[in-house]
């Protein structure tokens, strides 16, 4: 095996010094087993093996480690049950179809399964002569019945070029030894019929992009050690870094890079957001995909001639700390940037999160120094932090071997988070406080609703209506059969018209307002955000906002319109852990019972049990629901879903504006964690006043310290704040300093321009792009917004 030779962009690549850039070898590797040109092919196999088994040195001493390899036996039990080569309509008997091409693609992910046992030390199935045999049956019939150049593909490209090539790959690479020649032959060129190129997919060969280039890659890269390949791992290094392409779909380079290419726009962005198919919110999703392979294929290239060394490799720890930390609430990861994949029952429980930790372990080799400290004291804390999942229980042992020597390590877990963080490329916001996490789900001109294809997520009609999504200890909420069991058209903090549409419908659907974002002050847990709702398939209409203030968020809606029906906006629909949890209104219990339903009227505050109060400084009519909600998860996944019924306790509020309402609002404050007694105290004095509630400025002041925080739709005033047109500010005094943030949040404007009457004011610091001129008693502050793309500007000033 040689490496490939020529003059490409990557020669020249390899050149640059960039921390980081250039992938060590992972120490459980070895030096002895470093793969230069001259070496042999067997030790790039063995280090795959190694991802896959954890190698064969495990201590099976070591409960843990010996718990872990118990778990592979038990996988490879359930996958074995059914295999029968004797079949001629299938390999297993429930999975015989030749429409459904995930069919082909869960017969060879069942076959790694129980290869991956039989190759595993210390499991019964380890090296075992019938079990051999019966796999070696298996992949014959799966290439002569249903798999490579004599058959013609049908249903999903992803199942023929990724999903069923990986699944083979990896069972040939644990099979290895006992292939023989003509079988690995035969194995290879089937896979290569397929996925011949790291830079195509799909039957009419378009450019990979984002994730699908990751599992491209990985393919070919895996087919290519097993065929001894040299210029094969070239093409897949190069591929990386679309060296074909000049570097127009390199998955290792930010989409928004000034450099102009950026190609389709899937994959990264510098403010840690991730779009997949285009326009769809995915970090938890195709995001968490692409990390997980791209680390597997750091991983087997490192130290070889195909090391990558492109410099934007440095750029996986952007990705790592603003696409997925704060996107992580103690081991979930928030739903709304996981797609279609929440309908799915095997990705509840926290399985994607899961997947994210697994991904990093394997990065914290190949990075030096601080890169490396960070991803462990990281992931320290997401395995020590989730008591819902218990990571070292449930992942492999590669995964469990390099989570162990992380715990070992003297870098301190990284602590609780506590931050406000906005990604403006996809219209979300993550708000960590110490008792809470809380994601806020917008979407606009510029990005999708939500994903339903492949019959899978079928009412996720409203994820992104300004869906509000609370987590709190209960840390199995969104686990548990939610996304089922919960009513579609009310979920929390969305505005919509009552009833349910038809299954899929409005998705992949843009918004016609550009307005969805806000500006956050750094370092602090303040945030502003909002968005211009303009509802898929009806006439309604509406402003909404909601101002992070630490531990209470202030929820304003403004201008509410149209809607052919009942238009509601949810307080809260929440999943209870106890069926029977009290909810207070003003004080007073009601009915823990199932089925109990009431106007509330008047309404100055409320609490839930272990969810946390809503305070409500302008009284307000509400309406409550307790119900057992029943559902299978084939009614939002005919893919993936099953038929077997779940029945789970809810509790829905929500505020009912009428049948095609005129300009209606809210405002009600909510407070996370918060006692009853914590409720009660800010009902009778409210902790953040509202200011204005107009179709031209949303506006609030926090009492404690005179914060304003203002979502300007277009020019107005609020007070001793006024804009010239969309802007979202804060104003944050502390002493005699006076801190002030402002993004555009349309991201179509060249310049904001404020203006503060408040007198005495200095500069302090200002970022690039701010300039403050005196104006009447107080100052004009204009902030260039060209090409921000929404994010925050920061000013500091100072009373004389």
């Amino acid at each position: 095996m040689t490496p490939a030779t020529g003059t490409t962009r990557r020669t020249v690549l390899a050149t640059a010094a960039a921390l980081g850039a250039a992938v060590s070898l992972p120490p459980a590797l070895g030096p002895a087993n470093a793969y230069a040109a001259s070496g042999e092919a067997g030790a790039l196999r063995e280090r795959w093996r190694t991802l896959l088994t954890g190698g064969p040195g495990l201590d099976l001493s070591d409960e843990r480690i010996a718990a872990a390899v118990a778990r592979t036996g038990r996988a490879a039990d359930t996958a074995v049950k059914g295999l029968d080569p004797a079949r001629t309509d299938g390999l297993f008997p429930d999975l015989t179809s030749t429409t459904l091409s995930n069919h082909v693609t869960t017969s060879f992910k069942r076959l790694a399964v129980v290869a991956t046992a039989w190759a595993v030390p210390g499991t019964p199935q380890h090296a075992d002569p019938a079990l051999r045999d019966l796999l070696l049956a298996g992949i014959d019939w799966m290439l002569t019945n249903r798999y490579g150049p004599g058959h013609t593909r049908f249903d999903n490209d992803w199942d023929w070029e990724i999903g069923s090539a990986l699944a083979l790959n990896d069972s040939a690479v644990l099979l290895y030894d006992v292939l023989g020649a003509e079988r690995l032959e035969r194995l290879t060129a089937a896979v290569r019929h397929y996925t011949p190129d790291p830079n195509l997919w799909r039957a009419d060969r378009q450019i990979a992009t984002g994730a699908n280039r990751v599992w491209v890659s990985t393919v070919v890269a895996v087919n290519a050690v097993l065929r001894d390949d040299g210029d094969g791992l070239a093409r897949v290094r190069d591929a990386l870094s679309d060296v074909e392409g000049s570097g127009a779909n390199s998955v290792l380079a930010f989409n928004d890079s000034t450099d102009g290419t950026a190609g389709t726009g899937e994959g990264f962005y510098a403010d840690g957001s991730f779009l997949q198919h285009y326009k769809h919110p995915y970090n938890g999703g195709y995001g968490k995909e692409l990390l997980n392979s791209l680390s597997r294929l750091l991983n087997l290239l490192a130290g070889t001639a195909w090391t990558v060394t492109d410099p934007d490799l440095d750029n996986v720890r952007t990705w790592v700390h603003e696409g997925f930390e704060p996107l992580l609430a103690r081991g979930d990861v928030m739903a709304s940037v996981c797609g279609r994949e929440i309908a799915r029952p095997s990705k509840q429980g926290h399985a994607s999160a899961q997947t994210v930790i697994e991904a990093v372990l394997r990065l914290i080799p190949g990075f030096p120094g601080e890169a490396a400290d960070g991803f462990t004291a990281l992931v320290k804390q997401w395995m020590a932090e989730d008591t819902y999942r218990d990571f070292l229980a449930v992942t492999d042992p590669a995964s469990l071997v390099a989570a162990l020597d992380a715990i070992g390590s003297p870098v301190p877990a990284r602590g609780p988070l506590t931050v406000h963080k906005q990604h403006p490329r996809m219209d979300k916001a993550a708000h960590h406080r110490p008792s809470f996490a809380l994601g806020i789900s917008a979407y606009s001109s510029r990005i999708y609703n939500y994903e339903s294809i492949q019959n899978e997520n079928l009412h996720g009609w409203h994820l992104s209506d300004g869906m509000v999504l609370l987590y709190t200890d209960d840390l199995g909420h969104y686990s548990e059969d939610y996304w089922p069991t919960v009513d579609p058209a009310r979920l929390p903090g969305t505005t919509v018209v009552a009833g349910r549409p038809a299954d899929s419908a409005g998705q992949r659907t843009t918004s016609t307002a550009d307005w969805a974002g806000g500006t956050a002050l750094p370092g602090t847990t303040l945030g502003a955000y909002g968005m211009e709702l303009r509802a898929y398939g009806s006439t309604l209409r509406g402003l909404k906002s909601w101002f992070c203030l630490d531990d209470v968020i202030a929820c304003v809606g403004s201008g509410i319109s149209g809607g052919a029906g009942t238009v509601e906006t949810v307080v809260e629909n929440r999943k209870l852990g106890d069926p029977s949890a009290a909810l207070l209104v003003d004080g007073v219990p009601v009915s823990g019972e199932p089925g109990w339903s009431a106007r509330l009227d008047g309404a100055r505050w409320l609490h839930v049990e272990g969810t946390g109060g809503y305070v409500f400084p302008e009284p307000a009519t509400l309406h409550g629901l307790r119900e057992e909600r029943t559902a299978t998860w084939r009614e939002i996944n005919l893919k993936y879903g099953t038929d077997t019924p779940v029945t789970r306790p809810y509790l829905t509020l929500w505020q009912d504006h009428g049948t095609s309402p005129e300009d209606a609002g809210y405002f009600w404050l909510q407070a996370p964690a918060a006692s009853a007694a914590r409720t009660r105290q800010w009902s009778a004095a409210p902790p953040v006043e509202l200011l204005s509630r107009s179709g031209a400025v949303h506006a609030v002041r926090r009492a404690a310290d005179g914060l304003v925080a203002a979502n300007f739709w277009g020019a107005g005033a609020a007070q001793e704040l006024s804009c010239d047109g969309p802007a979202s500010v804060l104003v944050r005094p502390e002493g005699r300093t006076l801190t002030v943030a402002v993004s555009d949040p349309t991201q179509l404007r060249s310049s904001v321009v404020l203006g503060l009457d408040s007198p005495g004011l200095k500069v302090v610091a200002a970022d690039p792009g701010i300039s403050v001129t005196p104006s009447g008693r107080g100052l004009r502050i204009t902030a260039d917004t060209a090409g921000l793309h929404g994010a925050t500007l920061g000013l500091t000033l100072k009373r004389s």
